[in-house]
């Protein structure tokens, strides 16, 4: 393995900062992943503190991938639903350059599992329409067509009318992994809500191929029989890997 080949995926949520080296031959963790809460106040200056004691546990001194949790572009932060409106306009590439001496590339949270899976998972090799969405706390999402990604595409936040507080919402407020949890839903029921998300996404675009990812990809047992929409749903290969590994690897494409 060369240094080129290794390089530190940091994945930027909205309670837990985690990190670790990749071998992008492998497309797996080279270390052991660090995980420190995400500070609150959850502001810019805190979590560039959180990101430069991620670094430096494993004395890091080349780029630097990180995901963040809403809408990038051009390295910039345009949305931060779960991490706060101090967020937007924020260049974060350039502020943990600058904090943390180093180089650093910032994608979307879905987006980065999503390349992960296109590249060593779920959809390696898949030419076709294929969504990944990123079920945990929210719902995260990444479109791809032949092999190539759509960014910044929210799906989480399609309305969605709630039947019991009889209002619209976004999606991921109804049929998230923690909107299961926050109800005590049974599996059967919330199956049920997140199927019909489901089946509106795929009238949307009609992925030929859906990789569910998160933390949801480590409970398939109790939900996949349970799903029925007109296409291919698997499990995300990488699970929660996923995000570190895709930070990774888009750091090494833009900035090696």
């Amino acid at each position: 393995m060369t240094k080129k080949d290794l390089i530190l995926g940091i994945d930027i949520g909205g309670s837990g900062v985690k990190g670790a080296l990749v071998d992008l031959r492998k497309g797996d963790f080279a270390s052991e992943r660090v995980r420190i809460p995400t500070p609150t106040p959850k502001t810019p200056e805190s979590l560039l503190g959180a990101v430069s004691e991620i670094i430096g546990a494993f004395k890091w001194k080349g780029i630097v991938g990180c995901t963040f949790p809403g809408v990038v572009r051009s390295q910039v932060i345009e949305t931060a639903a779960n991490m706060g409106k101090d967020f937007i306009g924020i260049n974060l590439a350039e502020q943990i350059g600058k904090a943390c001496s180093c180089e650093a590339w910032i994608i979307n949270d879905a987006d980065a599992a999503g390349c992960a899976e296109m590249r060593y998972g779920a959809g390696k090799g898949n030419k076709e329409t294929v969504l990944v969405l990123t079920v945990g706390t929210g719902i995260g999402s990444a479109l791809f067509t032949g092999g190539r990604l759509v960014p910044n595409m929210e799906f989480g936040q399609l309305k969605m009318r709630d039947k019991k507080l009889s209002k619209s919402m976004p999606a991921e407020k109804i049929c998230a992994d923690s909107a299961r949890k926050k109800a005590d839903m049974t599996w059967a029921i919330w199956a049920g809500k997140f199927n019909k998300y489901l089946q509106y996404v795929h009238s949307l675009i009609w992925p030929n191929l859906i990789v569910l990812g998160g933390g949801l990809s480590s409970k398939e047992e109790k939900f996949m029989h349970l799903l029925n929409v007109d296409c291919d749903i698997v499990s995300a290969k990488l699970q929660n890997r996923a995000g570190i590994v895709g930070a990774a690897l888009e750091a090494k494409k833009n900035l090696m």
